[in-house]
């Protein structure tokens, strides 16, 4: 079995600091290949990480931390103490399981600032264009 890996694949912590590793490096413009130089690490070492197919070491998320400027509790933000891989509702409007792209973390950005009308209208083109063809 290999590491960070369940009989259901990556542990959910694992896969959520991921995720947030992830997350933070493309709203910081980043990509794998320049934070994988700043740890000495490769893109596919990178990559790995932010699918939770590989644990980050404590050392190496300290690094990434100071890398991005946050606190290394940044990553962990949105667990629920003693249910491990369980988002909490409170600190998580949506719990998503899918991976954040440069697109999702701009529209999750613009969303907010549109009028709660026009966020509605995105919400119905954005609905229109995930149904599949025959059912539309």
């Amino acid at each position: 079995m290999a590491r960070g890996k369940g009989e259901d694949g990556p542990h959910p912590v694992d896969r959520h600091v991921g995720r947030r590793v992830c997350e933070k490096r493309i709203s910081l413009g980043f990509n794998q290949s320049d934070l994988g130089r700043a740890l000495g690490l490769t893109f596919q070492q990178v990559q790995k990480y932010e699918k939770g197919s590989n644990r980050i070491s404590a050392s190496k998320l300290w690094d990434i931390a100071r890398f991005f400027k946050v606190d290394v509790a940044y990553f962990f933000e949105g667990l629920a103490a003693g249910q491990p891989g369980m988002a909490e509702e409170a600190t998580s409007g949506f719990d998503h399981d899918f991976p954040a792209t440069r697109y999702t973390i701009e529209i999750a950005k613009l969303a907010p600032q549109l009028p709660v009308a026009k966020q509605k209208l995105a919400l119905d083109l954005m609905k229109s264009m995930a149904t599949p063809a025959a059912e539309a």
